[in-house]
């Protein structure tokens, strides 16, 4: 199985070691009650000093983990070993863009909270995934162009938006509520394109789906705080990386050969 995969070697000792810390941290939070480490490895922020350190909590917390540590999996493998397909310029860059978006999501282990600057970074680079997606999968969508308006309007938006909050301009709650909108119908109409493509797997779709009901989880207002949004934040966006990085494996897997024709018997 990791011979499948150009790095799976690498990619399993970065996931082993991921998940040997977060089983440490799990044994000194059961011993201890300081869930502090095994939250911040987990959820990747600091601990929220309200909640106990209770089994429950602490098995929670692994299931995040684990959770995360196969999103680390299916994104440092990379694609499948073999001949890569015919160089396609398109392709190539929206490998690429899909490779640097996900390297920004990877930012959750370094940092304990996004600045405004992470945000506007990742909104850029999202940005430019819309803008490269088109060539490649304009194709299969009906009014491609109005697809990348919308695209262009969520991640453009959402830029723009964490720029007038750092410069703390009037209340623009409304427009981060725009640009989520527009991003969940972009994803939507993507992956549908994705699933008419026979370059992605079935398999990368569904992630895709499952990350856009969690981004819609995450969005209604019932859940705005406590256990349920953390438990839908996390799972989304872990979700998310591994549909972006198994997009951009995809892209340069090896393709499957025609079958040959038949051959045509002679009348005798």
């Amino acid at each position: 199985m990791l011979r499948r995969h150009r790095f799976g070697v690498p990619a399993l000792l970065v996931v082993v070691a991921y998940a040997v810390a977060v089983m440490v941290a799990a044994v000194i939070a059961s011993a201890t009650g300081d869930l502090g480490v095994l939250w911040r490895l987990t959820l990747f922020m600091e601990v929220d000093e309200g909640v106990a350190g209770t089994w429950p909590n602490v098995l929670a917390l692994i299931l995040f983990g684990a959770l995360w540590a196969w999103a680390l999996w299916q994104s440092l493998r990379g694609p499948l070993t073999g001949p890569p397909p015919e160089p396609d310029r398109d392709a190539r860059r929206l490998r690429g863009g899909l490779y640097a978006s996900a390297a920004t999501w990877l930012l959750y282990f370094l940092m304990s909270s996004w600045p405004w600057w992470t945000r506007v970074l990742d909104a850029v680079v999202m940005l430019a995934v819309v803008v490269l997606f088109h060539p490649v999968v304009a194709g299969d969508l009906r009014h491609a162009d109005r697809v990348r308006a919308t695209g262009a309007l969520a991640y453009g938006g959402a830029a723009a938006g964490e720029v007038l909050d750092a410069l703390d301009w009037p209340d623009a709650d409304w427009l981060f509520q725009v640009c989520g909108l527009a991003a969940l119908i972009w994803t939507l109409l993507v992956l549908r394109a994705q699933r008419r493509d026979e370059r992605w797997r079935r398999a990368t779709v569904r992630y895709g789906a499952a990350s856009l009901a969690g981004s819609a989880l995450v969005g209604l207002p019932l859940v705005d705080t406590g256990v349920v949004y953390e438990a839908a934040t996390v799972a989304a966006d872990a979700l998310t990386l591994i549909w972006l990085a198994r997009s951009a494996h995809e892209l340069a897997e090896p393709r499957p050969l025609p079958a040959a024709p038949a051959p045509v018997r002679e009348a005798s």
